[in-house]
Formats: C-alpha cells, structure tokens, sequence
C-alpha cells in the first residue's frame, strides 16, 4: 500500500461526482449551471451565463429551454497562490462546517499543525514554499465553506473558477475533479519538490510593472548575457507570471533580475520589486520538481469537473479529465498565462452585465488583478475575508 492509499481514509470532505464543493447537484442542475459534460469552449462563459434550465433525456436529447440565468445571478470564483499568506488567516472560518476537519485532515497528513501556523506564524515560517502551498489550498478551500454558508447561491450558480498557480489545484477540488485528500497529498508533494529546486540556485522572482511599449522578452535575453559575462553557463531569466497589461513577473537567476532592476530606465520599467519567495517559480529551474510531482499526479482519480476550470499554462478551460494530470505538471515550470485567463472568463458582448467574482483565500490580490484586467468585471468582485469574522460581510 502507498503512501496516497494510506491518506485516502483521511478524506472527510466528500467531493465526488455528482457535487460541487459542499453541495449536491443534480442532472438538471448540471445543465442549468453549464456544467455538462459536453460543456463550452475555452472562454465562451458568456454561453454559460445565459445557459436555460433543461432536463436531459435517458436517450441524451435536450427539450427546449426554459427561463434564462441573468449574468448578475451567476458567479466565478477564484483562488489565490503563493505570496497570499499572512499569519491570522483561517481565524474567521472556524466556525463553519467542515473547516477545522479539513485542518485535522492536514495535520495528520503533512505531520505538522498547519492550522496553528496559519493562526500564529511565525511568518518566517509559514512563507517557506513547503509550508504555504498546503496553507494556502486548505485555507481557500476553508473559505468556501463560509461563501457556502453565508451565499449559498453563490455556490450554486458558479459558473466558472480558476486559481493562481497551486491555487489551480483549489480550484479543481471546488469543481469536483479532485478530492480533498487527495488534491492536498499532491500539494504537499509539489510544496516539497518546488523547495528544494529552489535550493539548488540562487534565483527568485521580479514583479515589473512597464509600459504598453515596454519589450520584457527583449530585457530578459540581455539578462540572461549579462550572466554570461558573468560566467554563469545556461543562465534562467523569463517572464513567469502574466498578471495584467503592462504587469508581468519575471523570475530566474538572481544575477539576472539585480541586472534588471539596476537596469530599470533603460528598459522602461515604472516599478520592480523583488518578490519574498525562495525560488524562480514557474521557469526551467523548477524542472526537478515535475518528476515527483508526475508520480503523484498520474495516482490521482481526477474526474471531468462539473465547473469549467480554467488552466495556468494555457489560460483555457480544461477539456478532459485525462490530460488534467498533464497540465498541472507542466505547470511547475511554465509561465501563469493570468491575464490571458481573465480575459477568456470575462469576455462578453458591449451591454451584457457580469456575474459577482468571489476570491476566495487570504488576501485581496486576485482583486487587483482583476481591476487593471477588466474594471467593470471589478465593480462585481467580494472577497471572503478568512481573518476576523467581524470583517466579513462582504460576501
């Protein structure tokens, strides 16, 4: 027996098929949700929003539709990555069902109090990449429990999800592909893996804010010769993460992004900050964390998600079960397509309104992204606030 069998009978959250997270749904609801199997193509949620209430035969025909789902009664939820932490969160979420199981689930599963270290800190601690993956999911997570709690129907009428980075794999238990367990051993694995590639070598991460004129492709091949000069053989310097227009991060050696930073007029940078992580996450130099992380992956029992679930590496929703374990391998060494995936969820005809978009997890970021990718989908954003319950309300 391995290692996932003996975690399996740990599961206490049961997100199986025929369930969004928390909550039962039925053929009908599927289709009222769009969330057959046959579903949409990448980004075509506008057809989702505006998907009529049927019934689906024993033969697999479809009556005529009924009433429409308005936009505005729809929702998307999205879940956050790395660099969310801060110590305190999970503290509003206690009292809802389900939440400190799933923190018990953990500890006996990654052999440490992970809901202690999210309470408490130190921070230190909880912003090492072993650590905060696996907060960061089960504090997400956590957090749904209080949206399906406090507006039901924002479960019930999600329409799409996605999550930053090991945000994805929040995403998919949400949407019913992964179980919680089962998700979390692979988050646990991949937290692990991504810490010590990110041992190996000094690298880290840049956040860049530019200009519409500003080449970051061009910069990166600069840094990368400027290592060479420096000795460096085969020096890592790329964009990682497409945050919004003009908002990038670029991660690789270390030497690389000071080059950049002392470099920033010439390139036409209004703002670079270095990024508090210990690796060049989502770049070739995570390339021996994909090996573990594949072994676990390709054990996992993934089922077609009854949410569309959009992907990080190509910004468009998952198509098939089969090739999710794929995708979120290569993941770990390809850039976050962010804002590509923005626009594919919130693409819509001029004069057509937007569902309500909760980020559920610790933090606000999603938000801001959200705001400088589109700031009328922004204008229907909440976040579900996981620290103080009297600061809640929002949702």
């Amino acid at each position: 027996m391995g290692p996932l069998s003996l975690y399996r009978k740990f599961l206490v959250v049961p997100v199986r098929r025929g369930q969004c997270y928390g909550q039962t749904v039925t053929v009908a609801d599927e289709k009222l949700l769009g969330l057959g199997h046959r579903g949409v193509s990448g980004g075509d949620i506008q057809k989702l929003l505006e998907e009529a209430e049927v019934e689906v035969t024993e033969e697999g025909g479809v009556p005529p539709r009924g009433p429409r789902r308005a936009p505005k009664s729809s929702s998307i939820v999205l879940f956050p990555g790395q660099g969310s932490q801060q110590v305190g969160m999970a503290k509003g979420l206690l009292k809802f069902p389900n939440v400190r199981e799933m923190f018990d689930v953990a500890h006996r599963l990654l052999g440490y109090d992970l809901l202690e270290l999210c309470l408490r800190g130190p921070q230190e601690t909880l912003n090492k990449t072993v650590h905060c993956q696996p907060a960061i999911f089960v504090t997400s997570l956590a957090a749904t429990e209080k949206l399906s709690q406090e507006n039901p129907e924002a479960v019930e009428s999600c329409v799409a999800v996605a999550g930053f980075s090991v945000g994805e794999f929040a995403a998919l238990v949400f949407a019913g592909a992964l179980d919680f367990t089962e998700a979390l051993y692979a988050v646990k694995v991949r937290a692990e893996s991504m810490q010590e590639a990110s041992e190996l070598v000094p690298s880290g991460m840049l956040s860049v804010i530019g200009h519409p004129q500003t080449k970051y492709n061009a910069a990166c091949a600069e840094a990368r010769e400027h290592c060479r000069s420096l000795g460096l053989q085969d020096p890592v310097c790329e964009v990682a993460n497409y945050l919004f227009p003009d908002g990038r991060v670029i991660a690789g050696h270390v030497e690389a992004l000071k080059y950049l930073q002392s470099n920033s007029r010439k390139y036409r940078f209004l703002r670079t900050k270095l990024l508090p992580v210990s690796g060049a996450f989502h770049t070739r130099l995570m390339e021996p964390a994909r090996e573990p992380l594949c072994k676990v992956l390709k054990n996992l029992n993934f089922k077609q998600p009854y949410v569309p679930v959009f992907c990080n590496v190509d910004g468009k929703r998952y198509k098939r079960a089969s090739n999710i374990h794929q995708l979120l391998t290569k993941q770990v060494v390809s850039p976050v397509k962010w804002e590509q995936t923005m626009h594919a969820i919130y693409e819509r005809k001029k004069g057509t309104d937007f569902p309500y978009t909760f980020e559920a997890g610790p933090g606000k970021q999603l938000g801001s992204v959200l705001k400088k990718c589109n700031l009328k989908a922004w204008h229907f954003y909440r976040d579900i606030d996981v620290f103080e319950e009297q600061e809640s309300g929002q949702t």
